[in-house]
């Protein structure tokens, strides 16, 4: 097989789908024996308002990403645009190099929903759920999902992507994101040896806080070396001190399916102000 051939080849179908429902399957029975953190909503009502949410945040996916994403990948494998094609590295290599710059630039969008007002009216809708588990990793609007298909664009194009590269990195980035949005208490050992490399559950429990300060800080969503690497990493924070969630929609009469979905669209609570009877010391 022509090397162009193999970058041309993509992890799909099958094989993705049982590694993503094995995860979540075997995530979601560590929760209910070996829970990180008190739940403040039932999981099970959670867990069908999240896979709505990601219902239609796939659907999303299917219509506007991948008829986007995946032919611009094959485009650059055959036209050799990007970063990696002008050095000519060998296939491995690239695939690997790949995967950590689309790290890298993932954590700079992750930063941008954040800050730029419009990106967090969409990304909002995943921090507004007050409990963090794997079914959240799952829960990203999907005007969020929308919007982010042109930075998804430039990614494989400034950095030349193939489509291997490209479906090898999205389906260990969801497994990766399940893992650390999961309610699951690893041994403290084990968890710190893990988080000098990835990003793992108590390390983004504090990302999830309500507190503004804590929230912006461990931005990374695969690799952690960027939050090494910017000074954004922050571990002081106890898990049974975080509250997780929005302080201004705090109340699970806020995040009903309905209103999570039109939140985008509504005006805007200031999101960081606390109900003044709710306001922690």
């Amino acid at each position: 097989m022509a090397k162009s051939d193999f970058r041309n080849n993509e992890i799909s179908g099958w094989p993705g789908a049982a590694l993503t429902g094995g995860t979540f399957a075997a995530l979601f029975l560590l929760e209910l024996r070996r829970p990180l953190r008190r739940s403040v909503e039932s999981k099970i009502r959670r867990n069908a308002r999240n896979f709505a949410v990601a219902g239609l945040a796939a659907a999303a996916v299917q219509l506007v990403e991948r008829p986007v994403v995946l032919p611009l990948a094959r485009l650059v494998e055959a036209r050799g645009w990007g970063l990696l094609k002008r050095l000519g590295l060998p296939v491995w290599t690239e695939i690997v190099v790949g995967g950590i710059l689309l790290d890298y630039t993932l954590y700079l969008w992750h930063i941008l929903t954040h800050k730029v007002p419009l990106l967090w009216r969409f990304h909002q809708v995943h921090h507004v759920d007050l409990d963090l588990d794997a079914s959240t990793a799952l829960r990203f609007h999907f005007g969020e999902l929308a919007l982010s298909v042109l930075w998804r664009a430039a990614q494989v194009l400034g950095i030349g992507i193939c489509p291997l590269t490209l479906s090898a990195w999205q389906a260990a980035l969801l497994v990766e994101i399940m893992f650390h949005h999961s309610n699951v208490e690893l041994p403290n050992r084990l968890e710190r040896w893990l988080s000098r490399l990835i990003v793992t559950p108590r390390m983004h429990g504090i990302h999830h806080s309500m507190v503004e300060a804590e929230t912006n800080s461990n931005w990374s969503s695969g690799l952690t070396f960027w939050d090494w690497l910017h000074g954004t990493l922050r571990l002081d924070v106890p898990q049974g001190e975080i509250r997780i969630g929005v302080p201004a929609y705090s109340d699970p009469q806020d995040v009903t399916l309905p209103k999570v979905v039109e939140m985008p669209f509504v005006e805007q609570r200031p999101s960081w102000q606390w109900p003044v009877k709710d306001h922690p010391a």
